[in-house]
């Protein structure tokens, strides 16, 4: 079985590294992006990405714009995607949500919190 594929967009790079060591310790193949434009990139060419866990706060394209614009691409329709960020505001959970995203995760968290939040997406490997 070919593993699912995962993209980590955050413009930390520890943060990458971090998330993309869970998500492979999970069973992902990961890349990775520096910012939403950055991502948007490289899900045009790697349309087959089953998960996207995106920052809020990034240079360029927020994950805000990002989520919008994947999900105004029919090809993205069954991506996955969770917010990770620092954003721990309801109001900000509730517009990351109503534009498109999948789930919310808020920083600091866990690698339970993350295999929780994607066994919720049915994405346990």
């Amino acid at each position: 079985m070919t593993p699912m594929k995962a993209l980590v967009v955050d413009d930390s790079r520890a943060m990458r590294l971090m998330l993309s060591r869970m998500l492979q310790e999970l069973g992902f193949e990961v890349s990775r992006a520096g910012h939403g434009r950055e991502a948007l990139d490289h899900l045009q060419a790697h349309e087959d990405t089953d998960l996207a866990l995106v920052d809020w706060n990034m240079p360029e394209m927020n994950g805000i714009e990002l989520v919008e614009a994947v999900r105004s691409d029919a090809r993205f329709a069954n991506l996955r995607m969770m917010m990770v960020t620092t954003e721990t505001e309801m109001s900000q959970m509730a517009r990351a949500l109503g534009a498109g995203a999948n789930e919310y995760v808020m920083k600091p968290f866990t690698r339970d919190v993350i295999a929780d939040k994607l066994r919720l997406l049915g994405l346990t490997a």
